[in-house]
């Protein structure tokens, strides 16, 4: 059976990367200095994104590709301090 609360525990595990550090991708992006740091996000989220675009294009890889995509949009979230609840209720809110 598939984790339906698998966004919510890697939210939960960015923000514990971002507020205790360890040895890991996410700690080491998120704890260079403020801009850099929002940068290299940046530019992973564009990369990805065109990552997605190929892969749909070439009809391979898109689950993939857009999990990465999708992770790195929520690491982005989590290093502006958006809360999942925010993202949740706007999702909510279109719904009506």
């Amino acid at each position: 059976m598939v984790n339906t609360d698998i966004i919510k525990e890697v939210y939960e595990v960015l923000e514990s990367r971002r507020d205790n550090p360890i040895d890991s991708y996410t700690s080491k992006i998120m704890q260079d200095s403020d801009k850099k740091a929002e940068d290299k996000i940046l530019e992973k989220v564009g990369e990805e994104c065109a990552e997605v675009i190929i892969a749909s294009k070439n009809d391979e890889n898109l689950v993939y590709e857009s999990v990465d995509l999708i992770f790195h949009t929520l690491l982005l979230l989590v290093y502006k301090g958006v809360e999942l609840d925010e993202i949740l209720e706007e999702f909510e809110s279109r719904r009506k």
